[in-house]
């Protein structure tokens, strides 16, 4: 029987060296989905991610059970990609299948039996929405990428955040109105197409 979330987080604070490892392995998808959208590119998504497993497995004594482990672990990441971006003020557009061969690791290979002009069409789909969230403030950047590319319910964004739903909603149609400009969608009503950035 496998241990929860909860229980492997309790265990490594115990002193279990495994138990860390095993939650991060876990989790691990999503949490590089989240890292890689929120930072734009491989290289800087895998250094936001690992300084936030850094921060996640030292300071998991601080953890109080007010939410999820998973919301907190997405919270600690989250909040280590923002703080490399604020610092380093990065505004890259990479496409992310770029010449080392990233593409594989963000999960996003082509289906070789897809037809290669609709490949084409929606790699480059991809890479316009990518360029295009890349110019958008960290907040906001943030904020989208868990709620609309994610799919977390804007409560969950909230606390990992640590913002109220409402500054979540705001960010999420202020990026979503200045994404729409920048891809052509006028009406700006509507959230980042999900087939556009596949996981």
């Amino acid at each position: 029987m496998s241990l929860s979330d909860e229980e492997l987080l309790r265990a490594h604070i115990a002193g279990d060296t495994e138990a860390f490892g095993a939650l991060f392995a876990r989790h691990r998808d999503r949490l590089w989905a989240v890292a890689l959208r929120t930072m734009g590119n491989p290289h800087d998504a895998a250094d936001g991610l690992q300084d936030g497993l850094i921060a996640a497995y030292r300071r998991a004594g601080s953890f109080r059970g007010d939410a999820a482990v998973t919301t907190w672990l997405h919270r600690v990441v989250v909040n280590a990609c923002l703080d490399r971006l604020r610092a380093a003020k990065v505004r890259r557009t990479e496409p992310l299948d770029s010449a080392d061969g990233s593409a594989a690791q963000s999960g996003l290979t082509q289906n070789p039996d897809a037809d290669p002009e609709a490949a084409a069409v929606a790699q480059e789909q991809r890479r316009r929405v990518l360029a295009a969230l890349a110019t958008l403030p960290v907040e906001q950047r943030a904020a989208l990428v868990l709620v609309d590319m994610e799919g977390y319910p804007v409560s969950e964004v909230a606390l990992m955040l640590e913002v109220a739903e409402g500054t979540v909603k705001s960010r999420c149609s202020r990026g979503r109105a200045r994404l729409a400009q920048l891809l052509g969608n006028p009406a700006g009503d509507s959230a980042v197409p999900p087939e556009e950035v596949t996981r």
